[in-house]
């Protein structure tokens, strides 16, 4: 026997009836000991796809974090296997995330190396050379019209995704991306006149 909810229940009340206790007088106490039960699954779950430790429990955390709120809402019939699923799709979108991030910073060094290219400053040495490279840049960058300006630096140097700069500027996914290819030919442009 143990405490959930502020009652003495036993122990071995099934997922699905903590899960509708939860979900019906949103006692904290039944989602706790369905975290207690499901922890292990969540971490092995993240851990088989983020192959890293603090990744895995920053994964599970989150997860859970989501639950606790969606599982006031949201039915669920079966709840182990319903969990690897949300498991596995948030480590699935973490590593999408991660791998879109690296592409679009190789692309961005691709794009820098290919300005850097049509530099005529040999005199000067490699680190002088950058600096004033990124001093062009940034000084381009706040020339750009104001819509470009934002998306190059929300979606290359902030990270962000088209989504999430639709979201946050009011912009069409259209649109960002057109002030994001405008913006890299402006900047290319500017640069080369500096």
């Amino acid at each position: 026997m143990s405490q959930v909810g502020g009652h003495t229940k036993d122990v071995q009340l099934a997922d699905e009836a903590l899960l509708e206790a939860y979900r019906t007088l949103g006692e904290p106490d039944y989602f706790a000991e369905l975290y207690r039960r499901h922890l292990h699954l969540a971490l092995g779950v993240c851990l088989k796809y983020l192959k890293d430790q603090a990744a895995a429990q920053d994964a599970v955390a989150d997860i859970f974090e989501k639950l606790a709120k969606d599982l006031l809402e949201r039915e669920v019939e079966q709840f182990k296997p319903w969990l690897y699923t949300v498991a596995k799709n948030h480590c699935l979108q973490l590593l999408r995330k991660a791998q879109t991030q690296q592409g679009r910073t190789k692309e961005y060094t691709q794009f820098l190396d290919a300005v850097m290219e049509t530099e005529q400053e040999a005199h000067l040495d490699i680190e002088d050379q950058k600096e004033t490279y990124l001093q062009k840049l940034e000084n381009s960058i706040d020339k750009l019209n104001e819509e470009q300006r934002l998306c190059i630096v929300l979606f290359y140097l902030e990270g962000k995704s088209y989504k999430e700069i639709t979201e946050q500027t009011g912009l069409t996914d259209l649109q960002v991306k057109s002030h994001i290819q405008n913006g890299k030919r402006n900047l290319k442009n500017l640069i080369e006149k500096q």
